[in-house]
């Protein structure tokens, strides 16, 4: 809606991550710099960790397409609890070799075999997995194994771990991963955006789909809009989605703090609608983590849902009625007084109908997501 609005090409503030609006921010070269050194050395493990968007993905997309698909075959794998045997049949998928039915020592050897090919071809091989918090020790150790693997004295795969902050301690601090931590050769942690670099960042993504300065942006704009998102790209991305979503529906050619700050409470108040998971389902498992913001039950929030839409409708009746008692006025004089009323009437009705139009696709996308949440949660129940 708003690209076309503002004659914009494409979405600037997409939330996938894509290498066309990579963004050079002072941890982004940082981080670049530790991979290109890592992989220079073509050996051992190289550990990028941040917080959820900070733009690891991004990076890592970046730095892909600087390699040379003829030297170097990349692998990728996004974790989920993996144990020691279940990473080693997930990282032969992401070779493409069909394992299927293999105990782990026969993945092995498939692995080991086509690196071996690899490397009689000419290329070396980067494994990069993502989500690494998410492996059990035994499954990094397993992935230390898997580098052991050499042609004479050339080593046959290096891995790039990603992972959020937690992966970091977990590596600095568990005692079963001092091998690992003995072969980590670069490694750098996201931090967030610096305060002056929102301005550029959020300039730089425009000029990509097309933008020619309009809207414009207020300075304080980007100093609150730091403050709102931590210097976080996504929360960026996210902030800046519904603000020039925002300037479309007023059709406005500025952006102001006021239209941001009004954003933020929109989001704030979506983000207190949903309450606790539903403690009928939380798994009694003490490494088990309740999903956070699920609703209590599903029938209340229905319930919540229909009053939210009987008020809506109740006050849209209220002042359509209102009009049409105002408009059968047949005194012209007393039209020519109440017609400024109606219109205000009327524009009073637009704004409720666009405000609650946008409760209720909110209120069904969290409904819709609670649903298949609790399905998931059934068809897991039935799977045990």
């Amino acid at each position: 809606m708003f690209d076309n609005f503002y004659g914009l090409t494409g979405k600037p503030f997409q939330l996938t991550p894509d290498p066309e609006f990579y963004f050079r921010s002072i941890t982004h070269r940082k981080a670049l710099s530790y991979l290109g050194y890592g992989l220079a050395q073509g050996e051992g493990f190289i550990v990028i960790t941040g917080e959820v968007g900070s733009g690891k993905s991004t990076l890592v997309a970046h730095m892909l397409e600087s390699l040379d698909t003829q030297q170097v075959t990349v692998a990728q794998i996004v974790t989920s609890k993996l144990d020691e045997e279940e990473i080693v049949h997930v990282v032969a998928a992401s070779m493409g070799l069909d394992i299927e039915g293999h105990d782990k020592a026969s993945a092995l050897t498939e692995i080991e075999g086509y690196l071996h090919a690899e490397a009689r071809a000419g290329r070396r091989c980067l494994l990069i997995v993502d989500e690494s918090q998410n492996l059990s020790v035994p499954a990094l150790e397993e992935l230390r194994m898997l580098s052991n693997f050499q042609l004479g004295n050339h080593p046959l795969l290096q891995t790039l771990l990603l992972g959020q902050p937690e992966f970091r301690v977990t590596l600095q601090n568990d005692g079963g991963l001092e091998q690992l931590r003995q072969r980590v050769i670069a490694a750098h942690h996201l931090e967030p955006m610096q305060k002056s670099e929102i301005e550029p960042y959020i300039i730089h993504r425009l000029k990509k789909v097309g933008w020619d300065g309009n809207p414009a942006f207020d300075q304080r704009v980007y100093a609150e809009l730091f403050e709102a998102s931590g210097g976080i790209p996504r929360r960026v991305n996210q902030i800046a989605n519904r603000l020039l979503l925002l300037g479309a529906v007023e059709e406005r050619s500025r952006i102001d703090a006021a239209m941001l700050q009004s954003v933020l409470q929109e989001m704030e108040a979506e983000r207190a609608f949903p309450a606790a998971a539903p403690s009928a389902l939380k798994k009694k498992d003490p490494e088990f983590e309740p999903v956070k913001a699920m609703p209590t039950t599903p029938r209340v929030d229905v319930e919540q849902f229909e009053a939210a839409l009987a008020e809506r409708d109740a006050q849209i009746a209220e002042l359509q009625q209102a009009i049409v008692e105002l408009a059968n006025q047949t005194d012209e004089a007393a039209a020519n007084i109440l017609n400024p009323e109606i219109e205000i009437m009327r524009e009073q009705i637009a704004r409720i109908e666009a405000k609650t139009f946008e409760q209720e696709r909110s209120i069904r996308q969290t409904l819709t997501m609670l649903i298949e949440w609790i399905e998931s949660e059934m068809d897991s129940s039935k799977a045990a």
